[in-house]
């Protein structure tokens, strides 16, 4: 099984992928939220396998990305230290693509393919 959530995290103020980039899944339950997977952008800004063996449900999830992180490692002064993306799974069997343009000012996401 593939990873049923992928991202790709691209620096759109420099033109390269966001390497070292740690970012973390969380899905919301009756009690809060709750970590499903923590990891880190490789050299091409995707973490391979991302969330191989977690099955989705339909519910809430939440992908925060450390931007304080990667900007610190970079020597970038940045705006927002965290980037947080909250979307909705209705459909558990079918794929979420949740990439990441980001820039010291400014971030935009999507849902891809």
């Amino acid at each position: 099984m593939s990873s049923p959530i992928t991202t790709h995290a691209l620096d759109t103020a420099r033109g390269v992928p966001a390497a070292g980039l740690p970012i973390e899944l969380e899905q919301l339950t009756d009690d809060g939220w709750s970590s499903l997977v923590r990891a880190e952008t490789n050299d091409d800004g995707r973490v391979p396998g991302f969330t191989d063996g977690v099955e989705l449900a339909v519910a809430t999830y939440r992908m925060t990305f450390d931007t304080a992180a990667y900007f610190e490692r970079t020597g970038t002064e940045g705006f927002y230290p965290v980037v947080r993306v909250v979307f909705q799974i209705r459909a558990p069997e079918q794929h979420y693509h949740v990439p990441l343009l980001i820039s010291p000012f400014g971030y935009s996401t999507y849902r891809g393919s």
